[in-house]
């Protein structure tokens, strides 16, 4: 995906939740026109006196961009997301890797999706987990 303004705030906000909560890892994500996928691992890392939960990190994201996003708009107080999110705790490294494809081939079937045919891009096959895991590793390092 190419991104637009709103979705560069979007990826520098994903990022920069490192910054505001340090016990978290971030892994496979997307950022799609009209929605977002992300995998954020919280660590056991005791370093830190406030740890908060999941809830309060999927806010901040929102909170952050949403703020930035309107401010490009030149608007206040417009509701950038929808409300709620969707959580699943990851078990295992099957899941996960099982996880990371459906991100990875996200935009894929989202462009092959009858209700995007309009569009005129022409994307690979289906992405393999097995080389995704080195993409994810790089850069991680």
């Amino acid at each position: 995906m190419i991104l637009n303004r709103y979705g560069e705030v979007v990826n520098f906000n994903w990022f920069n939740l490192t910054k505001i909560y340090p016990y978290i890892n971030l892994d496979a994500f997307i950022i799609m026109p009209n929605h977002f996928h992300g995998i954020i691992e919280i660590t056991d890392n005791n370093k830190h006196h406030k740890r908060h939960g999941l809830p309060e990190i999927i806010r901040g994201l929102k909170t952050f961009s949403a703020r930035k996003i309107n401010q490009l708009r030149k608007i206040k107080g417009v509701s950038v997301w929808q409300r709620g999110y969707y959580e699943h705790i990851i078990r295992n490294e099957t899941s996960l890797n099982n996880i990371r494809e459906y991100i990875f081939n996200n935009p894929v079937n989202w462009c092959n999706h009858k209700i995007h045919t309009e569009n005129i891009f022409s994307f690979p096959k289906q992405f393999n987990i097995k080389g995704i895991g080195n993409m994810i590793n790089s850069h991680k390092n």
